[in-house]
């Protein structure tokens, strides 16, 4: 009878706090997002309409995709490492893309920047910094046929600066460059 007595104040304070913490929490931050941050709520999902009117989803601008070919703008390596930057299994890691970037791009001299042979902290970083960026320029343009002028207006077309003008730094978002390379958008 005393456990009993114990249980049933326990077991009406778990099914309100489920429904207040489970439901109408989750249903109002839900709804609050859908209403004011739609498209991030959704994913950012890029889509291109196409002349006979359908819609496909080319994917999100928030994750990065993987871009290998010598016409793309290729961004961050993928994958989350908690490696120390001085261990010797990152900087095994770090030869490695530094051999793989000068495959793609042998006649590039130009020193290549460490964002792209670094992890990002979340693994899926859709951005490049501006130098990783023009550091792949000339390759772009010889393997499209463009001029290099015509590639840099794209890149800069999707540099974003910095948040309020002081804080973060410029990026370049890697996937909508590549969607207007590919005359996507």
């Amino acid at each position: 009878m005393k456990l009993k007595k114990e249980l049933r104040p326990a077991l009406i304070c778990f099914g309100i706090m489920t429904v207040l913490c489970g439901a109408l929490y989750t249903a109002a931050i839900t709804g609050i997002s859908q209403l004011v941050f739609k498209d991030q709520a959704n994913g950012s999902i890029v889509a291109v309409h196409q002349k006979n009117g359908t819609k496909i989803e080319m994917g999100s601008r928030l994750l990065a995709q993987s871009f290998t070919k010598p016409e793309y703008l290729v961004g961050r390596p993928a994958g989350v490492s908690n490696l120390s930057p001085v261990s010797k299994e990152e900087k095994t890691l770090v030869q490695e893309r530094i051999d793989w970037w000068h495959t793609l791009d042998p006649e590039n001299e130009k020193e290549i920047p460490m964002d792209l042979v670094t992890g990002s902290g979340s693994g899926v970083d859709p951005h490049i910094t501006p130098q990783a960026a023009e550091y792949q320029v000339t390759r772009i343009a010889k393997a499209r046929g463009m001029t290099e002028e015509e590639v840099r207006h794209m890149i800069n077309k999707y540099t974003s600066g910095r948040l309020l003008g002081f804080m973060g730094e410029p990026s370049v978002d890697v996937f909508m460059v590549n969607l207007a390379l590919d005359g996507l958008i």
